[in-house]
């Protein structure tokens, strides 16, 4: 009896240390290029009944048609498609802690894919566009007065994203979740290097090419995916940014998180932007996979947790994400 007076008591307790929270939309309208005529939906969760300002983050999505929860349509090789619910779950622990958290439907994804293909054809997009549209975002938070600071959190491609809006805007920090750091023609050179001698060689002769701005008329067929002459002005600009060079340009704190069971983006990644940045703060989760869960070593049971949504996420990471965000 005894035992379940405590435990209740200790459950009242750590209820008393979380908050209810609230959501309402948020919006943006593209404005490059100029006659494209797009709204970006999104959506802001809030600690319920605010009487201070709060800290809030902005998440910005990963690559391809990855929407403001985690979720995308894509498949992951056999095994479906990409419902890890990763933002969404990140947003619930955080506002849990008292910081508010904004994310959104970038660019061909979530609720603007079948508009963004009418507007903008795949040959006319460029890396450039993320990044504006992340400034738009971001400023409408800063003009918010609910907020105390704006704090900017890019997962995968989206950290050199949020890099570089984070630069633009000043905003208050910046954290890069499984983000690169190095030129994402050399990121892929490593993705290909499993390939025949031959192949390879192709395959980064053709990305030499692009990060050099020449366009490759006759593309190596086993790497169309990225290489497909409706795709390549798109990595062109892409190409033009090194993160770790970024980076250094950032004048707010950073927080560097990487999962050592990341199969896309090496742990290596993060260490590479430590040490262009020194004074940031690197944590290594042991167990943790690139859609930040825990997964084991083995490829096809790790790509198994992109597609499972009950899954919850690696012990401890929100916990670091909101101290940082709090200092």
């Amino acid at each position: 009896m005894r035992y379940r007076l405590i435990t209740t008591f200790l459950s009242l307790l750590t209820g008393l240390t979380t908050f209810a929270q609230s959501e309402e939309p948020i919006h943006y309208k593209i404005t490059v290029p100029a006659e494209v005529d797009l709204t970006l939906d999104g959506t802001l969760t809030l600690p319920a009944n605010l009487t201070k300002p709060v800290p809030v983050v902005l998440i910005i999505a990963g690559s391809g048609s990855t929407d403001r929860d985690g979720n995308s349509p894509a498949p992951i090789a056999t095994f479906g498609t990409l419902k890890a619910g990763t933002y969404r779950m990140l947003a619930d622990s955080l506002v849990r802690q008292g910081i508010a958290v904004a994310r959104y439907d970038k660019r061909g994804s979530g609720a603007n894919i079948a508009a963004t293909m009418k507007v903008l054809k795949p040959q006319d997009h460029r890396f450039d566009y993320y990044i504006s549209d992340a400034v738009g975002f971001i400023r409408q938070l800063q003009a918010d007065k609910r907020f105390s600071k704006v704090m900017v959190a890019g997962h995968s491609e989206g950290s050199l994203v949020g890099m570089l809006a984070t630069i633009e805007t000043k905003a208050s920090g910046f954290i890069s979740l499984a983000g690169a750091g190095r030129n994402i023609a050399d990121v892929l050179k490593v993705q290909f290097k499993g390939l025949p001698e031959e192949q390879r060689q192709l395959v980064y002769q053709d990305l030499d090419s692009l990060r050099s701005g020449q366009t490759v008329h006759k593309p190596a067929l086993v790497a169309l995916m990225v290489l497909h002459p409706l795709l390549q002005p798109a990595m062109i600009s892409w190409m033009k940014y090194d993160p770790a060079n970024e980076l250094k340009r950032i004048k707010g704190p950073v927080l560097i998180i990487n999962g050592k069971q990341d199969i896309q983006v090496a742990a290596s990644e993060a260490e590479t932007l430590k040490a262009a940045r020194p004074d940031a703060r690197l944590l290594l989760f042991d167990q943790m996979n690139h859609v930040l869960k825990n997964a084991p070593t083995d490829t096809t049971e790790n790509f198994k947790t992109y597609t499972d949504p009950t899954l919850p996420l690696t012990a401890g990471l929100a916990t670091a994400i909101a101290q940082f965000v709090k200092r």
